[in-house]
């Protein structure tokens, strides 16, 4: 747990040469299996935006203006449910979940996105 208690850039750029790998290695294979190297691509991508959202807290990577509202808005609300609508500086928001991710199927969502939507 060391290691992910300050990430780095260089931490990200490994991240992302790692998902390039097992995209390359999946869209290479021959063998007729479609959800070979799932798991390992998965992960993959898993770490690269876990990385993504801790340099963007720290300040490393500059975020987005949506990106800011967001975290303002959580800040405020951190227990507002699917599609609640709250006030902020005048503005409307509502609260939206999504599919970050999903299981092998398709059918499960293994992790779940949030943003704020203005109404």
């Amino acid at each position: 747990m060391a290691e992910e208690a300050r990430a780095t850039l260089q931490d990200l750029k490994q991240a992302q040469d790692e998902v390039a790998l097992w995209d390359d290695r999946w869209a290479n294979d021959t063998s007729g299996n479609p959800d070979k190297h799932f798991s390992k691509r998965q992960a993959a991508r898993r770490r690269v935006r876990a990385l993504s959202a801790q340099l963007k807290a720290q300040g490393a990577l500059p975020m987005t203006d949506h990106e800011r509202l967001c975290a303002a808005l959580d800040a405020l609300h951190p227990k507002a449910r699917s599609g609640e609508v709250v006030e902020h500086d005048g503005q409307r928001y509502r609260r939206r979940f999504f599919p970050e991710e999903k299981s092998r199927s398709g059918k499960t969502v293994t992790e779940w996105g949030r943003t704020w939507d203005a109404i």
